[in-house]
């Protein structure tokens, strides 16, 4: 058994020594010290082996809510003692190696007779997946009280991490701000170019004509002009490409990962304005869908989709990506695909696919530009190697440029932005359609 010696331990343990330095010119005394000293270890020994953590005593671990990437969450050791006497622990978590820590994982408590004592320490994981925690080791102090002895208890744990939804979150409403809130209140309606009608007005010079309601005119005696409502019970889908150009890296997080969080934002959006909201990945093939809806239902089923998921090394299929949206969507929908744009290739691919959304579905594509690409394109060249650079990349962004223009040639909507715009340029393009009554 493994165990290390109590503070007792070496204070009897000192008491043998002193009589023993003592009489080392007399035999007798010298031997019966050393008989003593002997005794004493194998009573530590016996004491080790004989001593068992008290069956009244429970150690459990317990995460306090869900884990979300990037963001701090609390785990608490809870040291449960039932037992008739108290107890002294030292409890260490074997948590996941990758995740940041807060707080000490090891603590050191005093447990009181039926009472419960806690360790408590915070955990940020660096990406989404799943992770595994280990035992937890415990150190007490033996019957006797001669040694610390060890165990390890509990069992393994795997949980969840999952991407951030309050970030999501905030950064709809930083990109939103009073449209959101107002939505988020239900305080008014949006009032825009939809269909919905939603109340009569005096008219004032600039309504437009085909608005003006002629009946009321004529029973109030004075221009009157129809006021409509955004319209809700639409249905938002967002494709979000897992493919090879999602794997670039901005801040330590992939264009995946940046994908996902404005995808979130933009079904938060679509459920405060009382739309329903689905998501679908896809690589070579589909690789999660959820059906639109909305409510805290089908935001869990989202993060759930989610959570495993990462960008592989292989050219996305843009054509089985939208026949199965064809195939499973039959009520018109805004189609948000969220991908990017390198290669002469790849863009004609997304544009051959797109007539298998049209006419029923109105396509949004945003690409995710590179700021090294931009970069190169401002900046002016210091050297053959530099000119030759920013020749390619004007090259790129010229291609992507003449396909996003296409896409919006097929009736589609085209957004072509960095990082940092995405979750803005994504959720003003979906207030706008929804203003001017695009769906």
């Amino acid at each position: 058994m493994n165990f290390i010696f109590t503070k007792l331990f070496y204070a009897l343990l000192t008491l043998g020594f002193v009589p023993l330095s003592l009489s080392w010119g007399r035999p007798g005394l010298r031997w019966a010290a050393i008989a003593y000293d002997v005794a004493l270890l194998v009573a530590a020994w016996v004491d080790a082996r004989t001593s068992r953590l008290p069956e009244g005593v429970k150690i459990e671990r317990e995460v306090v809510g869900r884990f979300h990437l990037g963001a701090e969450t609390e785990v608490r050791i809870h040291v449960a003692n039932h037992s008739t006497r108290s107890l002294r622990v030292r409890v260490k978590d074997e948590h996941p190696p990758e995740m940041s820590l807060a707080g000490g994982r090891e603590a050191f408590l005093r447990v009181a007779s039926r009472t419960t004592a806690t360790m408590i320490y915070g955990l940020t994981p660096p990406k989404r997946g799943r992770f595994t925690f280990g035992h937890v080791a415990v150190r007490y102090v033996s019957r006797v009280g001669l040694v610390w002895c060890a165990a390890r208890v509990g069992a393994t744990e795997s949980v969840k991490v999952y991407p951030n939804i309050r970030r999501a979150r905030e950064a709809e409403l930083k990109a939103l701000g009073e449209r959101s809130l107002v939505a988020a209140q239900r305080r008014a309606s949006w009032r825009g170019e939809g269909r919905d009608f939603e109340s009569l007005r005096e008219y004032v010079p600039g309504d437009e004509l085909r608005h003006v309601s002629w009946s009321a005119t004529a029973r109030r005696g004075k221009m009157t002009t129809r006021q409509y409502q955004i319209e809700r019970d639409q249905t938002v889908i967002i494709a979000l490409d897992a493919g090879r150009l999602m794997t670039a890296r901005f801040g330590g997080e992939t264009k995946f990962d940046l994908a996902i969080h404005a995808a979130l934002a933009l079904m938060s959006a679509a459920a405060r304005g009382g739309d329903h909201a689905g998501l679908m990945a896809f690589g070579r093939r589909v690789s999660a869908y959820v059906p639109p809806g909305r409510g805290r239902e089908q935001t869990d089923a989202v993060l759930e989709a989610l959570y495993a998921i990462e960008p592989e090394m292989i050219e996305p299929s843009y054509t089985r990506a939208f026949e199965f949206i064809a195939a499973n969507c039959k009520r018109r929908a805004l189609v948000v695909v969220l991908t990017d744009l390198v290669d002469e290739q790849g863009s004609r691919e997304l544009l051959a696919s797109l007539k298998l959304l049209r006419p029923r579905h109105l396509p949004l594509v945003a690409t995710i530009g590179d700021r090294d690409l931009r970069a190169a394109v401002r900046d002016t060249p210091e050297s053959v190697r530099d000119l030759f650079t920013q020749s390619v990349a004007e090259e790129i962004m010229h291609q992507r440029e003449a396909a996003l223009r296409l896409v919006e040639a097929q009736g589609g909507l085209a957004l072509d932005v960095t990082a940092a715009a995405l979750t803005p340029a994504l959720l003003e393009t979906y207030m706008r359609v929804k203003e001017r009554g695009l769906l």
